[in-house]
């Protein structure tokens, strides 16, 4: 699978540890920057990140800022991406397995390289089962989030 991952200077520090376990797990990751410590705007890498989605240049997406609120607050904008912050292994492969999250967001100033792995593991070796045989119920909830992303009613 190709992995579009970004990351602004908050996220830095993780860039090279990301970019192998995306590596390291079987799957190609397409670097979308940043190349520095320097300061950038995290929504630029966010938009590259959905894009390479939107596209389907990548099936998948990984973003690190300071925080990970940002990135995840700006991949959300775009029509399309499901991102959510994710600190903790199972958030990061249940998002994948009930919701059909596409971008898993960290926090390059929360969480460390080991963790970080462990995450982009977790993401990565999910896979969404809502149309599995018995997932009918959980088709059901995400058919009303793309609803509501198109402005219509879930009500």
């Amino acid at each position: 699978m190709k992995v579009a991952v970004g990351f602004d200077h908050g996220g830095f520090s993780l860039k090279s540890v990301i970019l192998e376990a995306v590596r390291s797990a079987g799957h190609e990751p397409i670097d979308m920057g940043t190349n520095s410590a320097e300061p950038v705007d995290f929504p630029d890498f966010a938009e590259k990140v959905g894009r390479a989605i939107q596209s389907g240049k990548a099936e998948r997406g990984i973003l690190v800022c300071g925080s990970g609120v940002g990135a995840c607050i700006a991949a959300n904008k775009m029509k399309g991406v499901y991102a959510a912050i994710c600190h903790d292994t199972y958030s990061a492969a249940q998002g994948v397995l009930h919701d059909d999250m596409n971008v898993l967001c960290l926090g390059g100033r929360v969480i460390g390289p080991e963790l970080a792995k462990a995450l982009t593991v977790a993401f990565l070796d999910a896979r969404y089962i809502g149309n599995d045989p018995g997932g009918q119920r959980l088709a059901r909830r995400v058919k009303k989030i793309h609803k509501m992303e198109n402005g219509e009613s879930v009500l």
